[in-house]
């Protein structure tokens, strides 16, 4: 297992009348070399789970195992900056966290700062600018002269550098127009699937996640609602109301036609593509009530 929580806990200030407690008795499992969304409404722990998953927050109850490092609640932690070196924390608007005069002395910090050379630390850059689908002429350009989506995969790639294991990511998509947002997933999943890095990502676009997830864990005030594969949480689409989250689009359409035509036993399509390309070889399906308006207004 790349993440294993047992029994977390965690509680801000703990030890004063403003205590308040986020998470509540988190049993999870993320295997290695998986592509993991999570999903809740605001406030409900998803934010100080990612913090836990690098050393940022230590449990106040249970044991948090990343890799080989066990953080338990109570107990001396072990060194950290070894776990911080391959579990890579990309926040939420990451570009705001750039700060050099160009995009390569950027995302030469973090390798540098680990200890690596000025030689090691460029070779690191340019494999993470090639992996982001960034021109490597853009290595001398200002950070803040450049696009929003290549601003925001430079910011990633800062991130790469560091060859980190565990890539973990809040909300990267936010403000990019839809072109830019599947680029960006595309890029993240062939991370996951080519090079065995595990992806997790924090989102309340779930539609755009859905067809490329391996498991979804769902979070209801501080609580673990759900962990499953995305087939698991198709069959029980109902659980994301109960946690106060929309039902993505593609789950609402699956659900019908799986409804319509009996198809409880079958692998859920979760794209326009394969969802339509369904639809057409179902038998009477142009017939079907309203399936062909929801099909056109899917696509």
């Amino acid at each position: 297992m790349a993440i294993q929580l047992q029994q977390v806990s965690y509680t801000y200030a703990d030890r004063s009348l403003w205590r308040q407690t986020a998470l509540h008795g988190i049993n999870l499992n993320l295997p290695s070399g998986s592509m993991v969304g999570i999903a809740g409404a605001t406030g409900s722990g998803k934010s100080t789970l990612l913090q836990l998953f690098n050393g940022i927050l230590k449990p106040t109850e249970g044991t948090v195992s990343v890799l080989d490092v066990t953080i338990r609640a109570g107990e001396k932690s072990p060194k950290l900056l070894p776990l911080r070196r391959r579990v890579g924390l990309v926040f939420q608007f990451p570009e705001q966290q750039m700060f050099e005069e160009t995009v390569e002395k950027d995302l030469c910090f973090g390798p540098l700062n680990f200890g690596l050379s000025l030689e090691e630390a460029k070779e690191r850059t340019r494999k993470a600018m090639t992996d982001m689908g960034l021109d490597l002429g853009l290595l001398e350009r200002n950070p803040f002269r450049l696009s929003g989506g290549q601003m925001r995969k430079a910011a990633i790639a800062s991130v790469l550098a560091m060859d980190p294991d565990i890539v973990v990511l809040d909300e990267p998509t936010a403000t990019l127009d839809p072109i830019s947002r599947a680029e960006l997933i595309g890029l993240l999943e062939r991370l996951c699937r080519e090079q065995g890095r595990t992806i997790i990502i924090v989102t309340h676009r779930m539609d755009e996640l859905l067809p490329y997830a391996d498991r979804w864990v769902l979070l209801k005030e501080g609580e673990l609602a759900f962990q499953g594969s995305s087939q698991e949480l198709a069959a029980d689409s109902d659980i994301l109301e109960r946690c106060g989250l929309t039902v993505p689009q593609s789950l609402r359409y699956w659900r019908a036609v799986a409804d319509r035509f009996g198809l409880a036993g079958e692998k859920p399509r979760l794209t326009a593509g394969s969802l339509a390309e369904l639809i057409a070889s179902l038998p009477g399906a142009a017939e079907g009530p309203g399936l062909a308006g929801k099909r056109d207004s899917y696509e």
